[in-house]
């Protein structure tokens, strides 16, 4: 019998320290977005200096005396 006052009162200091943690990280915004990390991984990062994909406008000058109608 003499354990419970020392457990019951460390159980209700657990569950407080427990709860004041939980609503810290909801104020926090630890909860805000759980969709969006998980997302992210799938897309590449945009790299500004990447030019592959990018191809330059045709210029009609090279086109080699082709018209435009051609």
């Amino acid at each position: 019998m003499p354990a419970l006052y020392v457990m019951i009162p460390a159980a209700l200091l657990i569950v407080g320290v427990a709860v004041y943690i939980f609503f810290w990280a909801v104020d926090s915004g630890q909860y805000d977005d759980l969709d969006g990390p998980a997302h992210s991984i799938l897309f590449d990062d945009q790299d500004p200096k990447h030019q592959a994909a990018v191809q330059p406008a045709e210029d009609p000058v090279e086109r080699k005396g082709k018209t435009p109608r051609d």
